[in-house]
């Protein structure tokens, strides 16, 4: 089985991408569900600061894996297919437990858009746990960093560049999971 994970920091298309792979029939699993399942389970609002603490606080009670061990079950019950994508990847721990837990081809795709473009974005798409201003967008990104995951994306097997059009983005996506 090959287990795809997209990784990048916020905004830079990793939901797009994994549209892309939806479309081809590839299951996703998106770590994040994780950890919006405990924020809801705590009774608190979906929003950027409630889901950034949650998922810090957790990190720092139950190691850095958390979220990639949170998920294996869902993953693991994809395991009869031939691929998978993994959405979110945010350290080296969560890389190591998914790669030691799931076997098979690890490969690691990020994506890359600079600040200001991400930022743009933002601005555009809406999702509740997103944040609207440019202060509090650079703070997910100091946070997302302090968890690894600039060591992540430094890591990646492949790395996809989305500074261009919509379009064009998703055919590079389609032609890369191709080949995969």
């Amino acid at each position: 089985m090959k287990v795809i994970a997209f990784t990048g920091m916020p905004c830079s298309g990793k939901t797009e991408a994994v549209k892309v792979a939806k479309k081809m029939g590839i299951p996703i699993v998106r770590m994040g569900d994780a950890v919006w399942k405990e924020v809801k389970n705590r009774g608190l609002e979906l929003n950027d600061k409630n889901v950034g603490f949650i998922a810090d606080k957790m990190r720092k009670e139950h190691g850095n894996d958390i979220w990639a061990r949170r998920t294996l079950e869902e993953i693991r019950s994809l395991k009869k297919k031939d691929c998978i994508i993994i959405d979110g990847i945010r350290n080296v721990e969560e890389v190591d437990v998914l790669k030691k837990e799931l076997g098979g081809d690890f490969i690691l795709i990020a994506i890359d858009a600079s600040p200001e473009t991400r930022w743009r974005r933002a601005q555009r798409r809406g999702r509740k746990d997103d944040s609207k201003n440019l202060k509090d967008i650079l703070e997910r990104d100091r946070r997302e960093l302090r968890w690894g995951l600039g060591a992540v994306i430094a890591s990646a097997d492949i790395v996809i560049s989305n500074e261009g059009s919509i379009r064009g983005f998703r055919q590079n996506v389609e032609e890369i999971l191709k080949k995969i």
